[in-house]
């Protein structure tokens, strides 16, 4: 009886060995700060969703006629807020459909703001400055929770490709997480004209 709870306790040891060894705890912690990471960019860009609202009523008071620029605006922010991705469902394809959402958002929102150079009241109006002001602090902070999660998720990818790690890690359901992509067109210059 002894001897089998002596077998038991060492058979007990070398798992727990094992484990740490195996970088289980490591690999755990890096998961987590990637999907805190992740959480952060949803936050940022469901912050930039919130101000949209008060932009297009904003410059709807001063440009009624540019109906067309609005229902873009509502439509992409539509499309963007409707895409939620839980760090668990993070893959290439579900990234890459959320990425499409955001960029195309952007665009409506270029446009927007296109629209409101051609209304200098409306430039000069502290409510649009208010937001706009908003709106670049807020793209700002988007740019800084991607880099954020891209480099969580860099440092976790790596670990768990990293020898002998990789081994253990298929076993406890460690995956590569996806890393975002440049929009398309962004490996080239703007053209800037006077």
């Amino acid at each position: 009886m002894k001897l089998n709870r002596l077998f038991s306790m060492m058979i007990g040891i070398a798992c727990i060995t094992g484990l740490s060894s195996c970088n289980y705890n490591s690999l755990v912690e890096k998961q987590q700060t990637v999907d805190q990471n992740w959480a952060e960019v949803e936050n940022q860009y469901q912050r930039r969703a919130d101000l949209i609202p008060n932009l297009v009523a904003t410059v709807k008071g001063y440009a009624a006629h540019e109906e067309g620029t609005f229902t873009k605006v509502t439509e992409a922010r539509s499309k963007a807020t409707s895409i939620n991705i839980t760090a668990d469902e993070l893959n290439e394809e579900t990234l890459a459909q959320f990425q499409e959402a955001q960029n195309q958002l952007t665009g409506a929102l270029k446009s927007l703001l296109a629209v409101s150079e051609a209304y200098p009241d409306l430039k000069a109006n502290e409510n649009f400055r208010d937001l706009q002001v908003q709106l670049e602090g807020t793209e700002n902070r988007i740019s800084v929770a991607r880099g954020r999660y891209t480099d969580a998720v860099k440092e976790y990818n790596t670990s768990i490709k990293k020898f002998p790690t990789t081994i253990y890690a298929g076993w406890f359901g460690f995956t590569p997480k996806p890393q975002f992509k440049a929009a398309a067109g962004a490996e080239s210059a703007p053209k800037v004209e006077f």
